[in-house]
């Protein structure tokens, strides 16, 4: 007895019914899409703030802050942990140590024209060099100790009253933008940047948001931190700052995630129906044929493998044209708010291996229980039966 049926036979098979085979496989292609875009932008996002911050690097903020918006660090407390011997210094011997102030102010959406919470942060001089990832675009850094500020470049792009030359009024003050900074695939593109000084001064603020100081040896932050445990005057907790900016996108990624798996999942019964009823159909017609083939000595697992293989080959269909088309969502920017922090940010949608990977997956798992019923039907169909249908 013959077992295997040439594999050119599925293609052949399902080439010869490419208008129903394809409108099943567009299905398929767009669970796969909302599949595959919901995974982007979930990536997108986390990648996003996990660029922002850097592993070299500490954040201090309040003992139970979940962000800087509700921290609270004192100049005494700021002051002791700058002395920290495990703390880098520049050329200059000044420890790379940033006092910062944080706030959100409502701006008007250029497009739009509807408000939305921006962060505002005020910098220690040393601020700057503990962020390499930024550049300045366009003008020139604020100077301490004045009512100029920089903002980000997609803070510019999106907002009135964000590019250089033009002002922005917030805190009782006009502040002036004298510079865009380039923060590339980093949530401080959504940020703006001034003088800590001059932020607390005119939000009335006596007491710094966080701190932020890179260490000189990065295998000490465990030290560092549980000697921050120990001190009683400072009721504030350590992370690596890479960490913090991390567990700032948990509650969003985890929400566009539960969301679109939802989704997914919906959408996927109607895409197994089709192709569940596709199957059937070609197993309809094909009666005759399956009984030729059963006399000609195949097995009825070579019939299922070969039919399995035809609705495999729409599942693969409907995932290369669903992922193809979320590809094209890399070159769009969100902008949305997060909700841990309230504040307006932008990011892109970002495609990987393992999104492919899963994607694709995604789209033969579709194609494999949808096809699994009618192959069945197939191998299990009597020859003389077979036969004599049509």
């Amino acid at each position: 007895m013959k077992t295997n049926i040439p594999y050119l036979y599925s293609v052949k098979s399902f080439w010869a019914r490419k208008a129903t085979n394809g409108l099943t496989a567009a299905g398929m292609a767009l669970v796969v899409y909302v599949f595959a875009t919901v995974l982007m932008l979930t990536e997108g996002l986390e990648r996003t703030l996990v660029a922002t911050g850097s592993p070299d690097n500490v954040m201090v903020t309040r003992r139970g802050a979940e962000t800087e918006i509700q921290s609270a660090v004192t100049r005494e407390q700021a002051n002791i942990i700058a002395g920290y011997s495990e703390g880098a210094r520049g050329l200059d011997g000044e420890a790379l140590v940033s006092k910062e102030s944080v706030v959100l102010i409502a701006l008007t959406k250029r497009d739009t024209g509807k408000p939305s919470n921006v962060t505002i942060r005020g910098l220690s001089p040393a601020g700057f060099r503990l962020r390499p990832q930024v550049t300045l675009a366009e003008g020139r850094w604020f100077r301490p100790g004045t009512s100029e500020i920089v903002t980000g470049n997609k803070i510019a792009s999106g907002f009135r009253g964000a590019r250089v030359g033009e002002r922005i009024r917030f805190g009782l003050r006009d502040w002036t933008v004298v510079g865009v900074f380039n923060a590339g695939n980093t949530g401080f593109g959504s940020e703006i940047w001034g003088d800590a000084q001059q932020l607390m001064q005119a939000f009335r603020r006596t007491d710094y948001s966080s701190l932020i100081f890179q260490l000189a040896d990065p295998s000490r932050f465990e030290a560092v931190r549980e000697r921050i445990d120990a001190d009683r005057r400072l009721p504030l907790e350590a992370e690596r700052e890479s960490v913090f900016y991390a567990e700032q996108s948990e509650m969003m990624a985890n929400f566009l995630n539960i969301l679109g798996l939802t989704l997914s999942f919906i959408f996927s019964i109607g895409a197994v129906v089709g192709a569940v009823i596709t199957m059937h159909a070609s197993v309809a017609s094909r009666t005759r044929e399956i009984g030729t083939l059963r006399a000609l000595g195949f097995s009825r697992a070579s019939i299922l493998a070969a039919f399995l293989l035809e609705s495999l080959l729409i599942g693969a269909v409907g995932g290369v044209v669903g992922i193809a088309c979320a590809s094209v969502m890399q070159f769009l920017t969100l902008s949305t708010m997060n909700w841990q922090t309230f504040a307006e940010i932008a990011f892109s949608f970002t495609l990987t291996e393992p999104i492919l990977a899963k994607a694709m997956g995604f789209a033969l798992g579709m194609g494999l229980v949808g096809g699994f019923l009618p192959s069945l039907r197939a191998a299990r169909m009597d020859i003389v039966d077979a036969l004599r249908a049509g």
